[in-house]
């Protein structure tokens, strides 16, 4: 199984950009899908984007669509979560999770392995 750790996370204002990064070990993250999600206090697990193996197809949430922007480097075994026009709404818990399957789904119970999470906060 893969091990994931995110990183890059932080304090940033409203309007600012932070760029996320997962990397893998154990095994090479190009034999998975990856997917972001996060968590906010109080709130569900949501999806946030995803990202097909070779990187030529992803998907995004309605809330970060435009803002959001999701890349791999396969040859790091990285992916990575550029945020920009960041929102309060945007802060979270934010994860990487890597699934085995073929096509690049939303729902979380698919992805099979997570990292430890990363604290995004937002301030107004």
């Amino acid at each position: 199984q893969v091990q994931l750790v995110e990183s890059g996370g932080g304090l940033v204002q409203a309007g600012g950009s932070l760029r996320l990064s997962c990397a893998a070990s154990g095994r090479t993250i190009n034999g998975y899908i990856v997917g972001w999600f996060r968590q906010a206090p109080g709130k569900e697990r949501e999806f946030v984007a995803a990202i097909n193996r070779s990187g030529s197809n992803t998907r995004f949430a309605d809330s970060v669509k435009g803002r959001f922007t999701i890349s791999r480097d396969n040859a790091k075994n990285t992916v990575y979560l550029q945020m920009n026009s960041l929102k309060p709404e945007d802060t979270a818990v934010y994860y990487c999770a890597a699934d085995r399957g073929l096509v690049v789904v939303t729902n979380l119970d698919r992805y099979d392995s997570w990292g430890q999470g990363t604290q995004v906060t937002v301030s107004s």
